[in-house]
């Protein structure tokens, strides 16, 4: 039973007899509802039968022309309402005036069980059905009923019996004046807003006080004191055109309509769900004042270009009037809005676009302000988000539709020559020739979960080449997994996460203000207004490089609820993850298993380089992500080499080091066996590299410092790798950190494979954990090619010179750090620290290197060998 509902009880004349701290109780019995009293169907019945306008004022159906006479104002109705629904119903005007009338909610076990003893009380029964099989046989052809609608995939048929509009509307159809649920526990009976609407419509709502049967009588449901009717402001229109049929006075205040199921919900309580559905869990497009009131700060939005000339390159005929009426029947004047706001106090020009005007359909208009938008933030310095959902092209503007998309491309390349982020959000739907210009033009693209995204539609695809298309396809999913997107991320996670990519893409040479993680989570905490211009006095950036060492305990504050992306947000794992005892015996077999094929035994010298090399492979090592944690604050992890796939064995994405932006690019071997399947154990595919290399593009524009977190044993090689390049993409990398302008800083947190991990050392400082190895190739290959014996590895690895120690000496790195007291899977904490206390000072002294002498000197810095 719903805990807003309680419980009132009538005497056999209808009269309200006590409340329900007076009621007597109903007797205890296996199922009864406590502290509930209860009441036979006759006293309902003539409760309800008593009231003489019951039928005008219950029906709701406001029948025309309706008499003073009570008597004749019922047979009015009835007349009214025969005439509105038919002769379905085997009853008599003059029996349905006598009798109210009762829908009945029921399964059809309970059909025939509630029809005798309702109408011996001397209602008039309706029955609910769903597509006429709600009920049995026997049921249809004797009992009078009402038919709800027909089923689909996305809607079942207990999803119509239990939704709010759909029986509201049948009780009004129907003449009800009485509803009847079949259990106290139905969705129904435990729904506040079914409650609510229905007592404000004057319809009683009952259902068994005892489950399984009627004989110890009947509860009234009703709202709990406080949880009235509520208002929700809106100048929304109903969705796809729409027209309400309950209350239509109420009309769009009250009602949306899924876009998936086509089922109408209560506004607030979709609100309430965040924006889902209730009955199919999609997530429902928002307008663009609703997007813009979740996102930006309150009172800070500006709107730019609100009217523009209207376009009709074709003379298409009707078009104008196409027009007209979509601004009458949404309320928006076109497909984008646009203007200017802050988010957590950082200046952002914003654009949304609109899927209820032409599905928001790119022509002449829409293009011409999305281009002005960027244009403007190009002249007032300001990072570009635009939120897209489109059909694509407007069909009726012709080839002139098709030019905007070259029109905004345009802008964002502008845009991108100035230095300026471009943040695309993909909402449901995006497609067409928007998918195909700026949505995925981005310098970070952003999804909301389940959006369809895509550039042919799946209608023309199955159309123009009769393919099946695989499940899931064109989803927000779909694209992360095909590595086209940066992140999915949760709609109440938006606002923060837009104002930590705007935060990480600020200026860096604005000296007016200093922009750190903690500055914009303590704006976000409190509102807008609270974030403010900080002078940048020296002491003050003293302070601010000293943030991390100072606050090393609580480095990652309140980091699962600042930026969580869905499943794939990289912040501190579940408790006790790592050290799960089930994972560590399952990757220690495996690594018995591959010792075993190696056909290497003997024992291991200690201080050896095999040593080093079996201490680098140790299963329990801690890997990339967890130096991550401890050195990186915000860590937003980015995915994808917007081409083909996302490979798990590169982790990069952006944060804050001692206060400063970075981006993060690091080989992730996996942190149990299924972790390391799905990474490849660390060894990147041709996608990994061209990842990397795209946000070392990405640092490169924004100026942004690059930390390389290395540990492979080497590149992916494999048929399908050389297909793909794998050869070239490492080929890409080198060259072009050769000439990054930008701090590079590379350390060999375990194994150093081959070219697979030089591919991100090519740093203005390297460095080495004391038990890392970094090698040519690995010892049991070196040993096939020159000895053809791979027992010989040991032997390979000292004559390689592989260990950290041997390779400072050969002036390959710049430093040995150290791991504390024992190998840094036995003190993970001391040798994260290290680490973090060697990236703070390296970044320090290459922090007054003009971009021309990092780039002489990293190319210095390797001519030597």
């Amino acid at each position: 039973m719903a805990k807003s509902s309680k419980y009132i009880s009538f005497d056999a004349a209808g009269k309200l007899v006590s409340d329900e701290a007076t009621a007597p109780e109903a007797p205890e019995a296996e199922g009864a509802l406590k502290s509930a009293v209860s009441y036979a169907l006759d006293a309902i019945a003539e409760a309800a039968g008593s009231l003489p306008d019951t039928a005008a004022a219950l029906i709701g159906a406001k029948a025309p022309g309706t008499p003073e006479d009570p008597e004749e104002a019922v047979l009015h109705v009835a007349r009214h309402v025969r005439s509105t629904i038919g002769d379905d119903f085997a009853v008599s005007p003059e029996m349905r005036a006598a009798k109210p009338r009762a829908l009945v909610i029921a399964s059809a076990k309970n059909a025939r069980a509630f029809v005798v003893p309702m109408e011996a009380a001397g209602l008039d029964v309706v029955f609910a059905t769903v597509d006429n099989r709600s009920l049995d046989g026997f049921a249809r052809r004797t009992l009078p009923t009402y038919n709800l609608g027909l089923t689909t995939p996305q809607v079942s048929a207990d999803l119509l019996m239990g939704n709010i509009y759909t029986v509201l509307s049948a009780a009004k159809a129907c003449g009800a004046s009485l509803i009847f649920l079949d259990s106290a526990t139905a969705p129904l009976a435990e729904d506040r807003y079914f409650l609510r609407h229905a007592a404000k419509r004057g319809l009683r709502v009952f259902a068994p006080a005892f489950e399984g049967t009627m004989r110890m009588g009947w509860v009234e449901l009703l709202t709990a004191e406080g949880d009235g009717a509520c208002s929700v402001p809106s100048e929304a229109p109903w969705e796809e055109g729409a027209a309400p049929t309950v209350d239509d006075d109420e009309g769009p205040t009250h009602w949306r309509r899924c876009h998936k199921c086509k089922l109408f919900f209560d506004k607030q309580e979709m609100i309430d769900e965040g924006h889902r559905c209730p009955a199919c869990g999609t997530l429902q497009r928002l307008r663009s004042d609703e997007r813009i009131a979740a996102t930006v700060d309150a009172g800070s939005f500006e709107e730019w270009n609100a009217q523009m000339p209207d376009s009709n390159p074709l003379d298409f005929p009707g078009y104008p009037e196409k027009i007209a009426d979509q601004r009458e029947r949404s309320g928006l004047e076109e497909a984008v809005c646009t203007g200017r706001a802050t988010i957590a106090g950082l200046p952002v020009a914003i654009g949304v676009m609109e899927s209820g005007f032409f599905m928001g359909s790119m022509g002449h208009v829409v293009g011409e302000k999305v281009a002005a938008l960027i244009d403007r933030a190009i002249e007032e310095r300001l990072p570009v988000v635009v939120f897209c959902a489109s059909g694509g092209a407007r069909m009726q503007e012709g080839l002139i539709s098709l030019m905007q998309m070259a029109k905004v491309s345009c802008a964002v390349e502008r845009l991108s020559q100035a230095k300026l982020p471009f943040i695309t959000v993909l909402t449901d739907p995006t497609t067409g020739g928007v998918t195909a210009s700026f949505a995925m033009q981005g310098d970070i693209v952003l999804a909301e979960p389940n959006a369809l995204i895509g550039f042919a539609g799946q209608r023309v695809i199955r159309d123009t080449i009769k393919q099946e298309l695989p499940e899931g396809f064109q989803t927000a999913e779909f694209a992360l997994e095909h590595g086209l997107i940066d992140a999915i991320v949760e709609r109440s996670q938006m606002r923060s996460v837009l104002a930590q990519l705007l935060a990480l893409h600020a200026p860096a040479d604005d000296p007016t203000r200093i922009v750190t993680y903690h500055s914009v989570m303590d704006a976000l905490s409190v509102g807008a207004g609270a974030y403010g211009s900080v002078d940048v006095a020296p002491e003050a950036r003293e302070e601010n490089e000293r943030l991390g060492a100072e606050e090393e305990a609580g480095f990652l504050r309140n980091l699962a609820e600042a930026v969580p992306v869905v499943g794939e947000f990289i912040g501190k794992p579940e408790e006790g993850e790592e050290a799960d005892a089930a994972d560590r015996r399952e990757l220690e077999r495996h690594a018995r298993r591959e010792a075993r094929k190696s056909g290497i035994s003997g024992e291991v010298e200690a201080g050896s380089a095999w040593e080093s090399v079996q201490i680098a492979r140790n299963v329990h090592r801690p890997t990339a992500r967890r130096y991550i944690e401890g050195i990186v604050e915000g860590f937003i992890e980015l995915h994808g080499d917007r081409a083909f796939a996302d490979d798990g064995a590169i982790l990069a994405g952006l944060g804050w080091i001692s206060g400063h932006p970075v981006t993060v690019i690091a080989q992730e071997k996996g942190v149990n066996l299924t972790d390391r399947v799905a990474r490849n154990f660390g060894c990147p595919q041709p996608e990994g590299y061209r990842k990397s290399l795209r946000l070392m593009r990405e640092a490169q524009k924004f100026g942004r410092p690059i930390l390389c977190l290395v540990d492979t044993q080497g590149a992916f090689c494999g048929t399908e790798a050389e297909e793909r390049g794998q050869g070239n993409a490492i080929a890409d990398n080198l060259v072009f950190m050769a000439g990054l302008t930008v701090p590079v800083v590379s350390v060999l947190l375990g194994e150093g494979g081959s070219g697979g991990a030089l591919a991100l050392a090519v740093g203005n400082r390297v460095a080495m954990q004391e038990h890392a190895v970094y090698s040519v190739l690995s010892p049991e290959g070196f040993a096939s090619i020159l000895w053809k014996d791979r027992s010989r590895a040991p032997e390979a690895a000292q004559a390689m010179k592989m260990d950290a120690a041997s390779v400072l000496a050969c002036g390959v790195i710049d430093a040995v750090l150290s791991e504390g007291e024992g190998p840094a899977h036995e003190n993970p904490d001391e040798a994260v620290a290290a680490v973090r206390d060697y990236v703070r000072e390296a970044y320090k002294e290459l922090a007054d290197l003009s971009p021309e002498e990092l780039v002489r000197q990293r190319q210095e810095r390797f001519a030597q060998f």
